[in-house]
């Protein structure tokens, strides 16, 4: 028999955060969280996603054993303000039994219900800076600190329940030997002085925060269009700023100013953290620190993070003053993989963004969408 249990207490929530850890046990592809990072991720007093969001953290039991779990999300931002009436789940982790999964998700159904919405989504985190989708396809690539890596039965669990595909995502890689540096470098000067723009390049992050707050009002005016684009708060940003702008190597967050000084396109890129975060399985000390910062200086591979470029300057290629600040910083560091965060299937902006760089499609993702009954 399988039981549910809400996980509300701090040692309740621990457990929510380790189930993964005993279901990819020394799986050659998942990359574990830091533990304490995810525990204050799911706490409303250190969250202040949780201002405008409500979940409920749900573990299941078969035989006193945890056998699942899930986050029950609603933003009411998107419900009340964009009038979409979505329930979402999200951190959805299963052993191979569909009524574990028919268990959990039926309970995402119920509180979905009772509050009056029309359909479930996920997996989806809270907003554009969460992880989102299952892997339905590359199983055989290391997964990144940014992404959910999942068993394959996943996607045959959501289908056989009833749950249909709502948006796919692609997670494309390229060699950067492959990056004609020489054409970007042509091409960065002619656009710098058409719309009279400016590189900025940074080797310290105090230098960078002044422009965080203006980067995300860039970031919100690219991605409004889409139609999983949940806006930011202030409060937000600041999250942001303190977990992981101070983390990033500065010379890796390129920005591009007009002649006024204003920002109007910017892109963060980290260093891959998954093998080190392999090595720290989920604890920073006592030696899980060093294993990271040695990545963070020596990791051979990068994942672009996020790009964006202000509407104003889309279609004029901007793109290529980044790429061209990046193909400078990357060569004398001896830069060999770079590797893309999932992008909408449908999104041809970001496909003729990076369509000369001969990009491998190594995984897909999707969400998957059921009505609430």
């Amino acid at each position: 028999m399988i039981t549910l249990k809400e996980a509300k207490t701090k040692s309740e929530i621990k457990q929510f955060v380790l189930f993964p850890f005993s279901l990819y046990k020394n799986h050659k592809y998942w990359v574990p969280p830091i533990i304490k990072d995810e525990i204050a991720n799911f706490d409303p007093k250190k969250n202040p996603v949780f201002e405008n969001a409500d979940a409920q953290f749900f573990l299941a039991y078969k035989d006193n054993t945890i056998v699942g779990r899930v986050i029950a999300i609603i933003n009411w931002y998107e419900v009340n303000n964009q009038k979409v009436k979505k329930m979402r789940f999200g951190w959805f982790d299963v052993i191979d039994d569909i009524e574990v999964s028919k268990v959990l998700l039926d309970k995402v159904n119920e509180i979905g219900k009772k509050n009056n919405l029309e359909y479930i989504e996920g997996p989806i985190g809270f907003n554009n800076l969460d992880k989102t989708g299952v892997l339905i396809d590359g199983f055989d690539h290391i997964g990144t600190m940014i992404t959910w890596y999942n068993h394959p039965y996943y996607k045959d669990h959501f289908e056989q329940l009833g749950f249909v595909k709502e948006k796919e995502y692609l997670e494309n890689k390229f060699k950067f030997k492959d990056v004609d540096a020489v054409y970007f470098d042509r091409i960065s000067n002619i656009i710098k002085k058409r719309f009279k723009l400016k590189a900025l390049d940074f080797t310290k992050t105090k230098d960078i925060m002044p422009y965080v707050d203006e980067m995300f009002e860039v970031f919100s005016a690219s991605y409004s269009k889409l139609s999983s684009f949940v806006p930011i708060s202030d409060a937000q940003i600041a999250f942001f700023k303190k977990k992981y702008i101070s983390f990033i190597n500065p010379e890796y967050i390129k920005f591009v100013v007009d002649e006024h000084n204003k920002l109007v396109a910017f892109a963060i890129v980290m260093p891959s953290f998954s093998e080190a975060l392999q090595k720290s399985k989920g604890k920073l000390f006592p030696f899980g620190i060093f294993h990271l910062l040695k990545a963070r200086k020596h990791s051979k591979d990068v994942t672009f993070y996020l790009i964006g470029v202000h509407p104003d300057y889309q279609n004029k290629g901007v793109h290529a003053i980044i790429f061209d600040q990046y193909t400078k910083t990357f060569a004398p560091l001896g830069i060999e993989n770079c590797i893309r965060t999932p992008e909408l299937e449908d999104n041809e902006a970001i496909k003729k963004l990076w369509e000369n760089f001969n990009p491998v499609t190594h995984k897909r993702r999707r969400t998957y969408r059921k009505s609430i009954q």
